[in-house]
């Protein structure tokens, strides 16, 4: 039991078959990292900078794409360095770590996106209210709770992680509760009872901005004004829940009972879905499809691009 003790390094045994493509894995991830920091920073320095976009719509857009940076901040640069890398090991520490991030992360994008359907379901069917419900103390208050509630809940999940080790492999290229739980030598009722909370607490946010989807589009269709405002500004946050959701679950369902004979790419590929397509796909569905967004983002190119040939 002593020696079981001393385990403190984990080997992350996802990238297992790559290695004729490394460098290729290596060039493409740090395309996809810059155009996910490029994207990102394009939408929170556009809402920042401009006072008219300083409404809780884009303020909450803002708190999604930092959300996405810093998820995917747990996840490329230790994946870039495990590319380069002959052998791919973390440490204990550092394993509950990069799973805090990543949880946690997962989780506040729910709970932004619910807060994003509460303020269109407020501003399509209670719209003679909205400035009364959506001050700005009340959304200092939410866009706080936001960011406490899973940041919270993850750092309860993370705790029961902390046990010694009988095992240190994980099947994955990052680290996830879950499979850390696995290779405990204890087994505690926290270890099963927090996780199944913390789905079952998210799940009724999906559950949540369903609801109020659903309702919205009963009122839209009773006039083509709130319809026009509904495909301009509803249809941009729908797609962002269906990608966010689909990628989760899948991850989330494979992990759990997805079969072990599916190739390793095929694995990784779906392990990384999440922090692929809506750190990218949010600020881009955003920018074409809100007008004000694009109309500032234009403007800035405009401006930068001006400036430079003054300069030459």
């Amino acid at each position: 039991m002593d020696n079981v003790s001393q385990i403190t390094m984990l080997t992350l045994s996802g990238l297992n078959g790559t290695a004729n493509y490394r460098f290729i894995l290596f060039g493409l991830t740090v395309l996809c990292y810059c155009v996910i920091l490029l994207v990102n920073m394009t939408i929170i320095v556009a809402v920042i900078v401009d006072k008219s976009l300083h409404e809780p719509m884009y303020i909450f857009l803002c708190n999604l794409c930092i959300n996405g940076l810093y998820g995917t901040a747990g996840f490329y640069p230790k994946f870039l360095i495990d590319l380069l890398s002959p052998i791919q090991v973390i440490s204990h520490a550092g394993c509950l770590l990069q799973g805090f991030v990543l949880h946690s992360s997962a989780c506040a994008d729910f709970s932004l996106l619910a807060l994003m359907a509460y303020d269109r379901y407020v501003a399509i069917c209670r719209p003679l209210m909205y400035h009364s419900v959506m001050t700005k103390q009340r959304i200092c208050v939410l866009v706080f709770v936001a960011w406490l509630l899973p940041v919270f809940l993850m750092f309860l999940s993370t705790v029961t992680s902390t046990s010694r080790l009988c095992g240190s492999n994980i099947p994955k290229i990052y680290c996830v509760n879950w499979v850390v739980n696995a290779l405990t030598c204890s087994d505690t009722i926290a270890k099963n009872i927090i996780p199944y909370f913390n789905y079952t607490f998210y799940l009724g946010h999906a559950g949540f901005v369903v609801w109020t989807y659903i309702y919205m589009m009963k009122t839209c269709l009773k006039s083509k004004e709130t319809m026009a405002r509904f495909m301009q500004t509803c249809i941009p946050h729908v797609l962002s829940v269906t990608v966010f959701t689909v990628t989760v679950l899948l991850e989330l369902l494979y992990m759990r009972f997805g079969s072990k004979d599916l190739s390793q790419h095929a694995q990784n590929f779906i392990a990384i879905e999440f922090l692929l397509f809506p750190p990218i796909f949010n600020p881009l569905i955003y920018g074409f499809k809100l007008a004000q967004i694009r109309k500032n983002i234009v403007n800035f190119i405009y401006g930068i691009s001006a400036a430079f040939r003054l300069k030459t």
